[in-house]
């Protein structure tokens, strides 16, 4: 009988018969992994543990608490309530149904909006699922057969993937249910001991408006009780500060169907905090050697022809329109306008780096079905800038970028990060050479910085690779805002060049950056992070005068004035109601101090401080309280 070697990860080897299962090798080892080993990875390929192994190979074995194995779990646990849907509504088809960042989804087409009484009812099918310890049995197929399969389920969706798929496609079953599937999956539907099902949200077909729009069934699921307890009260508090609910509750912003969908109008307040976002932007760019451009929101079809966006990015870009028989188009991003800036004038190596700097609003078709408040919108304002450097000059400047954006997110209050770094995808433009040059100055950046990184490959731009820095939020929920790109592409494509020391044209190399991201994005992010209570120097009230009663209400215009006029942002609170309801009022509105005035303080020219979240602070002078948030503001506190 043949053999083969399988390597494991410690480097030691072993031979086996070909075609023996992995199950049977995992059953050879003692400890941890052979009891929570739920899938393999066979140097590239992903395996269920019944997968037989007729080739050498290293062996890897995925257990539930990584970050592939929750994939695997949340993929598999799509499964089962699939199959719990058909159950009870035998009429449903199925679309896509796969892992997400936090559960799984399953887009679904049934008759009639699925009620939290159904969710309730798919939920019970589920845990009969479960406890039927259902194996799940992979079978491969040719495309001819699953197209039969398939079409005599009456699985529409299914056949059209199945004609797009370009390997030969897979199903798996789990008792009387089937799926068509690439795998790997668990053992048995057993393992999905701990579930719950969320929300029903509507999605297109395909994310297509002209599709049919389908219901898309949200999930998570857990291995142990303590897990999806944690889960659960995690989501109880990212709903107490969903941007959405808070941006209404604190009079930030708000969208209006009269303007249009995922278009955002401002608010004063929301309007203020934005103005301190950008005037702290605008400070530090200075500091860091950058210049100020401005750009048009129009320009003519053509540019972004040469730009290549008409062939890469047409799908999310607004319909034209002529003016004067010439089609112009609403910029989705700024960098041809940077560049016909660089044209403008004969470049020489002396000048470089050229650092150009914009807060541009650009805009951007995004379906309707993905819009959500301020985290994904059709117009907003990027924190874009670009950097035209000699190619001795790249390493440099990405170091300086990388240095710069992890300074602006600290200065907001983010101190986690998952970092990424993006290589070359199948529709990259330019030479191998070129992206192994801008790969490898990248990854020097991130390890000069000590900054620790994941690869994500084939995940790079079409003209380039990245470094995409996700923040962490206090609620350890990440969200994409920093991006650093490098581009070979463009600068050819516009032909701009510069004249080097040996008096020829060069072409220079061009860095795309945004260190927040959208300001839209951020801003909403930002209301998640701190839950509405913004540091001082974001918030838009820093302080509020609240006499007790009339006797001390010109004492407090005395106070409000004396705020006011050292800078502060403060509101006076005289209404003729109790002190505690105005209290109460200053607190849902995240007010960091309330300034609270009874006969006493009158009498000693003082203050009876309280501070938002922790209560009474006791009596201080007004120039004390001035002092501490002059302070605070100083220190970003």
């Amino acid at each position: 009988m043949a053999e083969i070697t399988v390597t494991f990860p410690d480097g030691k080897t072993k031979q086996y018969p070909a075609g023996v299962r992995v199950r049977d090798i995992l059953s050879e080892i003692n400890g941890r992994i052979s009891r929570e080993a739920i899938a393999a990875k066979y140097d590239e390929r992903w395996l269920d543990l019944s997968a037989p192994l007729t080739s050498d190979g290293k062996l890897v074995f995925i257990t539930a608490d990584s970050a592939e194995g929750m994939n695997i779990f949340w993929h598999s646990s799509a499964h089962v309530m699939a199959h719990a849907i058909k159950s009870l509504f035998p009429q449903a088809k199925f679309a896509f149904g796969p892992p997400v960042e936090d559960g799984f989804y399953y887009d679904v087409d049934i008759a009639r909006p699925l009620t939290p009484e159904d969710l309730q009812a798919i939920e019970k099918k589920m845990a009969e699922i479960v406890k039927a310890d259902l194996p799940f049995v992979r079978e491969d197929l040719d495309k001819a057969e699953a197209l039969k399969l398939f079409k005599s389920l009456g699985e529409t969706y299914k056949l059209e993937q199945i004609e797009r798929l370009n390997e030969p496609p897979s199903i798996y079953r789990e008792g009387d249910f089937v799926d068509l599937c690439r795998g790997p999956h668990l053992p048995s539907t057993g393992a999905v001991k701990y579930f719950k099902l969320l929300s029903v949200a509507g999605a297109y077909w395909l994310g297509d408006e002209k599709n049919p729009m389908l219901q898309r069934v949200y999930g998570v699921a857990f291995s142990k009780k303590a897990q999806l307890d944690e889960y659960l009260l995690r989501l109880e508090e990212a709903k107490k500060r969903d941007h959405r609910r808070l941006g209404k509750e604190l009079d930030l912003y708000s969208i209006n169907e009269e303007i249009g969908a995922g278009l955002i109008l401002w608010h004063p307040k929301g309007a203020f905090i934005r103005y301190k976002i950008e005037e702290f932007w605008k400070q530090e760019h200075l500091k860091a050697g950058y210049e100020f451009v401005n750009t048009p929101h129009i320009a003519r079809a053509n540019l972004w022809s040469t730009s290549g966006h008409l062939d890469f990015f047409h799908e999310n870009m607004f319909s034209p329109m002529v003016v004067d028989e010439v089609e112009y188009l609403i910029k989705p991003m700024n960098c041809p306008f940077h560049l016909q800036i660089y044209k403008n004038s004969m470049r020489s190596y002396r000048d470089l780096p050229l650092r150009w700097a914009e807060l541009g609003t650009v805009y951007r078709y995004e379906r309707s079905g993905v819009l959500h408040g301020l985290l994904r919108v059709r117009g907003f304002t990027q924190d874009d800038a670009h950097l035209i450097c000699r190619p001795d000059q790249l390493d440099a400047e990405i170091s300086r970028v990388l240095d710069f954006c992890l300074y602006m997110l600290r200065s907001f209050g983010f101190e986690s990060y998952d970092v990424y770094l993006s290589t070359r995808p199948a529709n990259a433009v330019g030479t191998v050479e070129n992206w192994q040059i801008a790969t490898e100055a990248l990854k020097n950046a991130l390890e000069r910085a000590q900054v620790e990184y994941q690869v994500d490959p084939g995940e790079g731009v079409f003209y380039g690779p990245k470094i995409d820095i996700k923040i962490r939020d206090r609620l350890g929920r990440t969200w994409q805002c920093s991006t650093i790109q490098v581009d070979f592409n463009e600068p050819e494509r516009f032909d701009i060049t510069y004249i080097g020391q040996d008096g020829n044209r060069h072409r220079p190399i061009m860095l795309h950056r945004a260190l927040l991201g959208s300001l839209e994005r951020f801003f909403g992010v930002l209301i998640e992070h701190y839950a509405g209570a913004f540091p001082l120097w974001l918030a838009p009230v820093q302080a509020i005068v609240l006499p007790i009663t009339e006797k001390q209400a010109e004492y407090g215009r005395t106070v409000f004035e004396t705020l006011h006029q050292q800078g502060l942002r403060v509101q006076l609170d005289d209404r003729s109601e109790k002190v505690g309801y105005k209290i109460r009022e200053a607190e849902t509105q995240k007010i960091p101090y309330m300034l609270v005035l009874g006969q006493k303080e009158v009498d000693t020219n003082t203050v009876s401080l309280r501070k938002h979240k922790e209560g009474d602070c006791g009596v201080h002078s007004v120039q004390s309280v001035v002092d501490e948030i002059k302070e605070k503001e100083r220190t970003k506190g």
